[in-house]
């Protein structure tokens, strides 16, 4: 028989409160096209985006985190000093370490709380949700903020007619707690690395170091260029709108739930493209919600989902209570979907 005392948690959790906070800059496709051989026209009917908000100077990974996170603590009606964990989900912090977490924590004026980073790309805060779910239930923490936050202009080739007017900048955070009925459904979850190759980095960060002109990209001026996202566009496009489908029905399913029952559908903004395909495959009932806050913030990776379920409420397209399908995919390649209660 085990000697060890049983961890005693809340029954479940849920969602208590969301954040957001979009950088000053906006930035419209005539900026992208400065860049690239393309067109207005062309982008918004590949991806949807109209514009998207690029970081200063001072708005980095940290800051924008703060900002959104003190705004979703609030909107929780909790104290800093209530935060037992904070889980950061992010690309874009170049310092390989402290985790971004721990200054966070500081910052936003936590007793000591657990934080760390983790990288799953666009299926981020999908990875973070599930984390603080387990650890309010479990009991290692009562409240656990979970932020996405990307400043993806620092990894976006201005030059890439496939990806230079994709990506955008936010940082999105929700706090996670105590609950006695389940708002928050089993998570659907996975990878798939034999795909890892159609999105990544395109220079590892030590062949960069190196800098041999003959083996790195150059720009337009023959200069090296930075390391930036690249993605193979249509084997994403094509993996995104059959395969996430899928899981996104497979979420509902362990949730008890059918199309019937949502009343919002939140999907990481990549694309609205992809966004349409799979509510015509889910076969989303026309009352369903769904969020396009891509059309004027662009992919944010890991903060996209809480930044569109920050805007559904904020303008009042979508309520408290309302139950919601969120599904994150991308960079890995990696998946999560859930179903939750908006706060």
């Amino acid at each position: 028989m085990s000697k060890i005392r049983p961890s005693k948690g809340a029954p479940y959790a849920r969602i208590l409160g969301v954040g957001g906070y979009r950088p000053v800059r906006v930035v419209p496709n005539d900026v992208i096209l400065e860049r690239i051989d393309s067109s207005d026209e062309w982008i918004r009917s590949r991806s949807g985006i109209e514009t998207r908000h690029w970081a200063n100077d001072e708005e980095t990974v940290a800051a924008m985190s703060i900002e959104a996170s003190g705004k979703a603590i609030a909107d929780a009606g909790i104290s800093a000093e209530q935060i037992g964990g904070v889980i950061v989900s992010t690309v874009s912090h170049f310092s390989q370490t402290p985790a971004v977490a721990t200054e966070i924590a500081d910052k936003l004026g936590t007793d000591k709380a657990a934080a760390f980073d983790i990288s799953a790309g666009c299926a981020g805060f999908g990875y973070g949700l599930t984390l603080a779910k387990g650890m309010v239930v479990e009991g290692s923490a009562e409240y656990v903020l979970v932020i996405g936050v990307e400043r993806l202009s620092d990894l976006t080739d201005l030059e890439d007619r496939a990806t230079a007017f994709l990506f955008g900048d936010g940082a999105g955070a929700v706090v996670v707690g105590p609950s006695q009925e389940p708002h928050i459904g089993p998570t659907v979850w996975g990878s798939e690395g034999d795909k890892a190759g159609t999105i990544k980095q395109t220079v590892p960060w030590n062949e960069f170091r190196i800098g041999d002109v003959d083996k790195l990209p150059l720009d337009s001026e023959g200069n090296v260029k930075f390391p930036a996202i690249t993605q193979e566009g249509q084997a994403v496009f094509r993996w995104a709108v059959f395969e996430m489908a899928k899981v996104a029905k497979e979420a509902l399913d362990a949730s008890g739930l059918s199309p019937d029952d949502l009343d919002v559908f939140i999907p990481h903004q990549a694309n609205e493209r992809i966004i349409d395909s799979m509510v015509k495959t889910l076969k989303l009932p026309e009352h369903v919600t769904v969020a396009r806050d891509v059309r004027t913030t662009g992919n944010t990776s890991a903060a996209s989902i809480p930044l569109a379920m920050e805007r559904l409420l904020a303008t009042g397209e979508a309520k408290s209570g309302d139950t919601a399908l969120v599904i994150g995919f991308g960079a890995g390649l990696v998946y999560a979907a859930t179903v939750v209660t908006l706060p």
